[in-house]
């Protein structure tokens, strides 16, 4: 959607607090961003093995007016200059999403301001705008964190077509499974990344799952118990695992089966370009694999930074960027929804 010279420039103050990461964010016109400020509670959760939500929740409380106040400073703004004000609804964790979502009415009303409620995998989606000017709808996304493994058809900003999604555990909840049972910790997806670089991906055959009469959903959770029935017998025969071979092996699987559907779905549909977002999208064998894949299918191939495949708030200004001059508007009884749908409002 190009915008036309003589309009006049929309500023999103954007913010995000659906999982463990308290984000705001300034975009200019849905693809400039003025700036980025994520504050992670990673090394936190990290004691826990996990994200715990009640913690996740009062660092929200604690740190969210700081975020939002170096976020306009660095972006060099006021409130009074700024068009409108976007943020995650859902989904995502209950209490996380409430005190973006309370914060973010409250900035709005005080500063009569329009509020654009914004739903999360569109956030995800709409990052691969923020470094290609060139890409427009339509395309095809797969979008892959720990809680979302969705292969999407974006037909235009903010319309969208589910064409799979996993049956199970998400691609991420399964990296962050398998890292614990080998110990390599939380989080899983870079630590298993990290080790299968010097591991042999084809050391161990685990196997790929196809959902029966839906060609493009996934499931991982057979994978995630194929990789701890090695590990069993490993254990039960004193045979010694190689923690490399068996990150490798077990990326290179979940790998394999993202990509296929992918492309898959790239041919029957007839779509010329492909991306990827959310967290596993920065996994650097998912990258690398896809990249092949779509040039040998002359396809072209978008991804974000990994700075914006994690959550972050820059994505959720540029999702709610075009939201907002398709006229959408949210009330001030907008509230989280944990399990919200992709299209729903």
């Amino acid at each position: 959607m190009k915008r036309n010279k003589t309009e006049e420039d929309v500023y999103i103050l954007a913010i995000e607090s659906s999982c463990d990461e308290t984000a705001a964010a300034v975009v200019k016109n849905g693809r400039q961003v003025l700036s980025n400020i994520i504050s992670s509670q990673i090394d936190l959760h990290t004691l826990y093995g996990g994200v715990v939500p009640e913690i996740a929740s009062r660092k929200h409380i604690e740190r969210i007016n700081q975020v939002i106040e170096t976020a306009l400073s660095d972006a060099g703004m006021t409130l009074e200059q700024i068009t409108a004000v976007a943020v995650t609804y859902g989904p995502g964790l209950v209490g996380a999403l409430l005190v973006g979502v309370a914060e973010a009415k409250a900035i709005a009303y005080a500063a009569d301001k329009p509020l654009v409620g914004v739903h999360h995998i569109e956030g995800h989606i709409s990052a691969n705008f923020i470094e290609h000017p060139d890409l427009e709808p339509p395309f095809i996304c797969l979008v892959v964190s720990g809680g979302h493994s969705h292969l999407v058809m974006v037909k235009n900003y903010g319309e969208f077509e589910i064409l799979g999604r996993t049956r199970d555990d998400a691609a991420g909840e399964a990296f962050d499974k398998v890292a614990r049972a080998v110990g390599l910790g939380y989080p899983g997806g870079p630590k298993i990344d990290k080790a299968a670089r010097e591991g042999d991906k084809h050391a161990i055959r685990f196997p790929r799952a196809k959902v029966d009469g839906s060609d493009y959903d996934f499931s991982f959770s057979g994978l995630k118990s194929a990789v701890l029935n090695y590990l069993n017998h490993a254990q039960m025969t004193g045979e010694e695992v190689s923690v490399p071979d068996l990150a490798a092996s077990f990326q290179y699987a979940v790998v394999d089966v993202l990509v296929t559907h992918t492309m898959e779905a790239a041919r029957a549909l007839g779509c010329g370009k492909v991306a990827i977002a959310g967290g596993v999208a920065s996994n650097s064998e998912l990258r690398s694999e896809m990249k092949k894949a779509c040039k040998k299918a002359g396809l072209t191939f978008y991804y974000p930074s990994p700075v914006f495949c994690t959550d972050n708030a820059v994505m959720i200004g540029t999702a709610a960027y075009y939201e907002y001059i398709n006229g959408v508007r949210s009330g001030w009884d907008l509230n989280a929804v944990p399990y919200l749908k992709l299209g729903e409002r």
